[in-house]
């Protein structure tokens, strides 16, 4: 594969995993994680989808800063915590202050769109040109932050999202070795199954698959 081409795919599989990961965190903290490794939990929001999201945003139930604390609790309970999934690499400091913004905006009769704030996860080896770092998941690359956003991250943000954070993968995509540890990076560490905690999590997004699930 040429590095154009594989760029282009590197780009698709990490905005559909960005995607996909919109309303993966909007509950409560599990109670405990079960001693056989199954992971189980009961979310309000679990089959929302970014429609239902922006209704409840519409009527008052909900706001981008409600909705995006929501996701900043989620991860502290099951990421780094409890069952500590080690899907999310790095949480957004300014996500907070991005919420506010789009909540101003709908508040002016403003809507962006779809997106409009949603928060989202986006893969660690995407350039954002905020306060967090691009690594591919690497400590060779610890401290390295984007000049400018990529191009995926740019049209993100016109369309209102609200960039949350960057999630775990295989070290540089699985392009390290061919028999490198699915979900492993020397930065994130080990993303775990959150359906079978001791099972392979499976794939070089890994961390946008476990945050989705």
């Amino acid at each position: 594969m040429n590095r154009r081409n594989f760029i282009k795919n590197s780009s698709v599989v990490s905005l559909s995993a960005a995607s996909l990961t919109l309303a993966s965190c909007n509950a409560p903290a599990p109670k405990e994680t079960p001693k056989d490794g199954v992971f189980t939990d009961d979310f309000a929001l679990n089959e929302a989808t970014i429609g239902d999201l922006q209704a409840k945003m519409q009527t008052g139930d909900y706001t981008a800063v409600s909705l995006t604390q929501l996701y900043l609790d989620r991860i502290q309970a099951i990421d780094k915590k409890g069952p500590a999934l080690n899907a999310v690499i790095e949480v957004n400091p300014d996500a907070l202050a991005m919420a506010d913004a789009m909540d101003q905006e709908r508040k002016a009769g403003k809507r962006r769109g779809p997106l409009h704030g949603i928060p989202i996860l986006v893969k660690d080896n995407i350039d954002t040109g905020d306060k967090m770092m691009t690594t591919a998941g690497s400590l060779a690359l610890n401290g390295h932050k984007a000049a400018k956003d990529a191009f995926v991250i740019a049209r993100l943000r016109e369309a209102g999202a609200v960039i949350l954070g960057k999630t775990n993968l295989s070290e540089w995509a699985n392009f390290r070795s061919t028999r490198s540890s699915s979900g492993w990076s020397s930065r994130g560490g080990q993303t775990r199954n959150p359906c079978v905690l001791d099972r392979s999590p499976c794939g070089s997004s890994s961390g946008s698959a476990a945050a989705v699930a």
